[in-house]
């Protein structure tokens, strides 16, 4: 069955294969790149919605989304038990970074990220657990979503256990990797294509495209609202 990955600006995609249909960190409404391409929160009903960390160019319309449609929320423990008590959401599918969570199409595994998590809408910030990567298994497609992160050694790891068909890597800078770290997470991670992420979007993370330059991964530069099917 064919998995299409479907980039909406930033950080955020919409993933769907059969009856899944994944929203991953669905920052949609003020987001320049989403709101440009004409993309809007309300044009969703995902099964599921699935967040690497909290700030809100990834937390985003979770929680209004999440309330309109009952999509089951995947999330590290600390966002789970914030769903819950702040918009009484009972739909959650925690879990936090080494462990494995089984779902309708297939499952996800919680992975490191150097970063960090805080629900930024309030001051002064509230800590939201650790900031995960996710490896979400569909459709025989195993596809690594690196959230904000750092490079580190361990993505050789992440490679060797989940041999990931398509990353989603972060090249922003600044707040994440740099095109040239990145290029170098895609060789370690071992995808065949690679689709970046997080950079563009404001004028602190613009970076030139052509410097992410892995060395055997396809690059798939998508413009939101651009898919891949795989």
């Amino acid at each position: 069955m064919p998995v299409t990955i479907r980039f909406l600006g930033h950080s955020a995609f919409h993933i769907t294969s059969g009856d899944a249909d994944l929203l991953i960190d669905p920052f949609i409404t003020g987001n320049p790149s989403a709101e440009t391409a004409g993309i809007k929160a309300d044009d969703f009903k995902p099964t599921h919605i699935l967040l690497t960390h909290a700030h809100g160019d990834h937390l985003g319309d979770a929680p209004a989304i999440a309330k309109r449609t009952g999509a089951q929320l995947i999330a590290n423990f600390e966002i789970g038990e914030w769903f819950t008590s702040e918009h009484k959401h009972e739909n959650i599918n925690a879990g936090n970074p080494g462990g494995r969570v089984p779902t309708d199409f297939g499952s996800v595994d919680f992975t490191y990220a150097i970063h960090s998590s805080s629900l930024d809408s309030v001051s002064p910030a509230i800590y939201m657990g650790n900031p995960c990567g996710l490896v979400i298994k569909i459709a025989g497609t195993s596809i690594y979503h690196a959230g904000d992160t750092a490079l580190f050694s361990d993505m050789k790891l992440i490679g060797e256990l989940h041999k990931p068909d398509i990353a989603i890597l972060p090249i922003g800078d600044r707040y994440t990797m740099g095109p040239a770290h990145a290029s170098l997470a895609a060789d370690w991670v071992g995808a065949k294509a690679v689709i970046p992420c997080h950079y563009n979007t404001w004028p602190p993370i613009e970076i030139d495209i052509s410097q992410f330059k892995p060395k055997s991964a396809s690059v798939h530069a998508l413009k939101p609202g651009e898919s891949l099917e795989v």
